[in-house]
């Protein structure tokens, strides 16, 4: 299990906006839940059921790791699916105390499509639901300059135009004394970057995950950069990665492994120099990484 990236939530704001029957215009009837305390915002369930009634999506876009529905009276949704959560789209009915998918595919067919938390009944009659195994999804409604000052807390976005080689080492520079896989995954330093990508950035730019940043050079820095700039829009073209839980929107698995060269590859040879891949544990997480491309 792991955080979606943000390959994985831009490839879920990608088929929200794309999705058919279109969300964007839509307005929410009514929510569901099981688990009210997957609503932080507002703190009571029903405060936020009677809020969320009746407002219409004007947006659709992604800050980081989080999803946001900008709505109409100047409020916004926010969607963060933490560890197992992804959002589905799809028509659902109530069996025997179970939601079942009207509609044959992977909703109905993957078991992780079917750990129904919560669910937004739209005016289409179609629904938007949250399948989340742990639980651990947040969701939050609140005016949309709350949410503005919320966000501003975050990094630099990776794949904005303006995220140039300067601003990624004033980023990264910010906290020399860390190890760099640490460094990139903390959210204010860069928005969106966790495990996964941290680990096959390092390994593309040849550096290892516990160099502290002061050690690495400009031109080691600059590898790093390129390869963020270049594996993230892959693996969003390839639809995020689903070793564990994710899905897309619907149901359906990311590709993004594909792309994977040394994340949960350990004992596996290096694509490279053939030397197996080790794992090592970095602040309770792991950190995968070739001893022999990616020396100290």
């Amino acid at each position: 299990m792991k955080v979606p990236e943000l390959p994985e939530v831009e490839t879920i704001v990608l088929d929200l906006k794309n999705a058919s029957p279109k969300i964007l215009g839509e307005k929410f009837l009514d929510v569901w839940t099981d688990f009210p305390r997957m609503v932080k915002k507002p703190k009571s369930f029903e405060e936020f059921k009677k809020e969320i009634r009746g407002k219409k999506i004007e947006k659709i876009w992604r800050r980081g790791k989080n999803i946001v529905f900008d709505l109409s009276e100047g409020k916004s949704l926010l969607v963060h699916q933490k560890l197992t959560g992804h959002l589905l789209y799809g028509k659902w009915k109530r069996e025997k105390g179970k939601w079942v998918s009207s509609i044959k595919g992977p909703l109905s067919e993957d078991p992780m499509n079917r750990f129904l938390h919560l669910i937004f009944f739209l005016e289409n009659g179609w629904q938007l639901a949250l399948s989340d195994l742990r639980k651990f999804a947040k969701v939050e409604l609140l005016p949309k300059d709350l949410l503005k000052a919320e966000l501003e807390k975050l990094g630099p976005e990776p794949l904005s135009k303006d995220f140039t080689f300067e601003r990624f080492k004033e980023a990264v520079l910010k906290r020399k004394k860390g190890k760099i896989k640490a460094v990139l995954m903390d959210q204010t330093v860069i928005a969106g970057i966790g495990n996964i990508y941290s680990d096959e950035a390092l390994w593309r730019a040849k550096i290892h995950p516990l160099k502290p940043v002061e050690k690495i050079s400009e031109e080691g820095l600059k590898r790093i950069y390129q390869a963020i700039r270049k594996i993230l829009p892959k693996a969003i073209e390839l639809g995020g990665e689903s070793f564990s839980d994710f899905r897309r929107l619907n149901g359906e698995k990311g590709k993004s492994e594909e792309i994977i060269k040394v994340y949960r590859k350990e004992g596996k040879p290096c694509p490279i120099c053939r030397e197996k891949i080790k794992r090592i544990k970095l602040g309770g997480r792991s950190a995968y990484f070739c001893p022999s491309c990616q020396k100290p």
